[in-house]
């Protein structure tokens, strides 16, 4: 085997070893990236139902040895699970024995959950100082928070992003995919990764604390800077952006199409293709601020013109000019353009039909490419193996 071949095989983070006793999605997403990139990650669940997400069905999938919800399939590759009940002083024990066996230990339990049990990031560090260990919170931990309860929707609810989703004059919206989860779990392992590398330097470990609330309002970008540096409080502007047009989809004869013209240059030539180059000297849309305070004329007269041709000439014509622009696909259109595109996004592990196929990790390393080397596993499907290992 090359040397190449071997990193590829090793991964990127092959020299790492993960207790994972995360469920639901900010924590599995987190040690699945992890994992993705070569990490040794051992999922911990509970006996019986295990994480909850096994539940979250439908839509389920079957490969043969009963359904299992796509929604755990989405969070949980490239893992082992290994059933405790930590209630039982011989699986505590077996669960100390992994812990103490890691390089990083991720939870998403209340806050002081771990510690009653002796595995945070105190208890542990007496034993094994390197020991880093995560803790994905709600709330956070320290305050009146950390009683509370954190799931993506009502994160949404109380981080003002659904204050800021949804047409104008409409009801409040959440958005269409758990976003506050995603976010904390990304956070959660570039905080991961941050303090490995400080490890490198000094020996020693320590703890990495991500809430929900905390990326959900980082996860606002220049939407919490407009409170924060100008004490505006914004609100819904629909499919629209509060400081740039054309940024917006325009009806065509036939649908939708999305075009973000968000430069001087890209107005010109959107304004060139459409056959109006005279709103460049327009005083209504000249400039971005002017065409932002007269949105809706801009949107009127841009949608009388693209009513006379379909979405797809449009977004030829656009993109022939250098101008940003597509349809809105549905999911399964989203997956077949990126196709289209050569961006190869699902990988499949196995043969026939048995075979489990998932999203592409985005990640691209030319030495060390995130593969999927496990599909997800059955609650307790290594758990004997792991116990062997642990007796050697």
């Amino acid at each position: 085997m090359s040397s190449l071949e071997e990193r590829r095989a090793r991964g990127a983070l092959g020299h790492l070893r993960i207790a994972d006793f995360s469920r639901v999605l900010a924590g599995p997403l987190a040690t699945m990236v992890l994992g993705d990139l070569g990490a040794d990650v051992v999922k911990v669940e509970q006996p019986g139902v295990g994480d909850d997400t096994r539940t979250w069905g439908p839509p389920w999938w079957d490969d043969g040895d009963g359904p299992t919800s796509t929604y755990f399939l989405t969070l949980n590759r490239n893992k082992q699970s290994i059933a405790l009940d930590l209630r039982r002083p011989d699986d505590l024990a077996v669960a100390r024995r992994i812990v103490l066996g890691a390089d990083v230990v991720v939870d998403n339990f209340r806050p002081g959950t771990m510690g009653r049990f002796g595995l945070d990031r105190e208890s542990l560090a007496a034993e094994q100082p390197s020991i880093i260990t995560c803790s994905v919170t709600g709330f956070g931990s320290s305050g009146p928070g950390g009683d509370l309860a954190g799931y993506d929707f009502l994160v949404q609810a109380m981080s003002g992003l659904m204050h800021v989703t949804g047409e104008v004059d409409g009801e409040p919206s959440k958005v269409g995919s758990a976003v506050v989860d995603k976010l904390t779990g990304l956070y959660a392992a570039i905080g991961i990764l941050a303090a490995v590398e400080e490890r490198r330097e000094t020996g020693l470990g320590q703890h990495v604390e991500v809430s929900l609330m905390q990326s959900a309002l980082a996860g606002l970008l220049n939407v919490g800077s407009a409170h924060v540096a100008a004490d505006v409080d914004p609100g819904r502007h629909g499919n629209r952006h509060p400081s740039i047009a054309p940024y917006e989809p325009y009806r065509a004869a036939d649908g939708m199409v999305a075009v973000a013209a968000a430069s001087p240059v890209l107005w010109e030539s959107f304004a060139g293709v459409l056959g109006r180059p005279e709103w460049c000297e327009d005083p209504r849309f000249a400039a971005n601020e002017d065409r932002v305070a007269n949105v809706h004329a801009l949107a009127a007269e841009v949608e009388q013109v693209m009513a006379a041709e379909t979405v797809e000439e449009w977004v030829t014509r656009f993109r022939s000019a250098g101008i940003p622009a597509g349809p809105i696909n549905d999911v399964r259109s989203a997956f077949a353009t990126a196709e289209a595109l050569g961006l190869d996004p699902i990988e499949v592990f196995g043969e026939g039909d048995g075979a489990f196929r998932s999203v592409r990790s985005p990640i691209g390393l030319s030495a060390t490419p995130p593969v999927v080397r496990r599909p997800p596993p059955r609650n307790d499907e290594h758990g004997e193996e792991i116990r062997g290992g642990l007796d050697d």
